[in-house]
């Protein structure tokens, strides 16, 4: 179990709270490594950088849209709160998690 990756997705639950729709379409992708350099979790940063989690929004955003076929997130994992990452992240954290279920066609959007 390791406690830095628990903290980001804490961290990522506590930010997006608002924003969450698990099962959304339209989704913002965060830099694991990235934000966990951040936090202080300087471990986190050359072993998860690109490493991307997965949160789903309730509504789009502005600026540019992308349509990403669900097929790409074979074997990530979701949290309660929505948030879906890599499996082998999932189990690294220790969290209670199950298996992500995307749509057919998802909307990656970036601010």
């Amino acid at each position: 179990m390791n406690k830095h990756l628990e903290g980001v997705i804490k961290k990522l639950e506590e930010t997006y709270r608002e924003h969450l729709a698990e099962g959304a379409r339209n989704y913002l992708e965060v830099d694991i490594g990235e934000l966990g350099k951040q936090l202080g979790y300087t471990d986190l940063e050359s072993d998860y950088r690109r490493v991307f989690a997965v949160v789903p929004l309730k509504n789009h955003l502005s600026g540019m849209k992308v349509r990403i076929d669900g097929r790409t997130f074979v074997d990530y994992a979701q949290f309660d709160s929505g948030i879906a990452v890599p499996g082998y992240v999932a189990r690294e954290t220790g969290l209670p998690s199950r298996k992500f279920s995307p749509q057919d066609s998802m909307i990656c959007n970036f601010n």
